[in-house]
């Protein structure tokens, strides 16, 4: 039952070429960066990632991505991340852009052994009817482009409406981060920070979570655990330093009473 492991290298143990990667966090906040770095330092490529954003140019799976290890992403946002609209513009990265409830919903629905379920979001629109770019041509064409799904017309008492099929998503791999976590993988994630997490290791086949604080069994209130250690197949304990290192993605500072509104900034 004791699923800690002794570093990162040992953590990704597995993780090859081709591997398929669900990675938690939302911008910034609850990314497993020690993680990521791990698979970086191990040279791995032609990763298809599912993750709500791709990280920015420098850091999270940034880093993976300007390295070209990322062969494909499915997200739903990636508004901060210049390379990444430039490979996917260019032919360079096959991109799938899917609404984030949807998104959210096929992770938890792979995770609970539902194949797929059907949505009213996208109804109507080219995520149903299929032709959206998901990967570019050198000379600007579609090389690929999403097919239909599959639609259908229920009534919910409020008249039929159409809903889309939409398929779960299990992958090779889950890599989440928690603030709290016990040796038998059960995870307490702070505020925020739960946002993905908890989906991305549910449809991971196997799940690593690094955790900010590790604890003994029966140290953590199972009322307040997010994340039950069925889901979770090893435990990275991090540093303090490892812990602590944490960016944030955009900051807005407003200026001070009476100052010019020139004198914003944003970093």
């Amino acid at each position: 039952m004791d699923k800690v492991v002794s570093s990162a290298r040992v953590a990704i143990e597995g993780i090859g070429d081709g591997a398929s990667l669900a990675v938690g966090g939302f911008g910034l906040c609850g990314i497993p960066s020690v993680l990521i770095q791990a698979v970086h330092d191990a040279g791995v490529k032609d990763l298809e990632v599912i993750s709500n954003n791709c990280g920015v140019d420098d850091w999270g799976l940034g880093i993976l991505l300007s390295d070209k290890r990322i062969r494909r992403m499915v997200s739903s946002y990636v508004g901060e991340n210049k390379e990444f609209a430039r490979q996917y513009l260019e032919g360079e990265l096959e991109v799938e852009l899917t609404p984030q409830g949807t998104l959210a919903e096929r992770l938890r629905a792979g995770g609970a052994g539902i194949p797929a379920f059907y949505t009213i979001t996208g109804a109507g629109t080219q995520i149903a009817e299929g032709g959206l770019p998901w990967r570019y041509a050198a000379d600007g064409s579609v090389a690929v482009a999403s097919p239909p799904k599959e639609t259908k017309s229920f009534d919910l008492g409020r008249g039929p409406k159409d809903y889309v099929l939409e398929r779960a998503i299990v992958t090779d791999f889950g890599l989440v981060r928690a603030w709290k976590g016990d040796r038998h993988g059960n995870l307490v994630f702070h505020e925020s920070a739960r946002n993905f997490n908890p989906l991305c290791a549910m449809s991971g086949r196997v799940t690593v979570a690094e955790v900010e604080e590790l604890v003994e069994p029966g140290d953590l209130d199972a009322d307040s655990v997010h994340l039950p250690g069925i889901y979770v197949h090893r435990v990275l304990p991090l540093t303090r330093e490892q812990s602590a290192e944490k960016r944030i993605e955009r900051r807005t500072v407003r200026p001070a009473p009476g100052a010019d509104p020139a004198d914003r900034k944003e970093a």
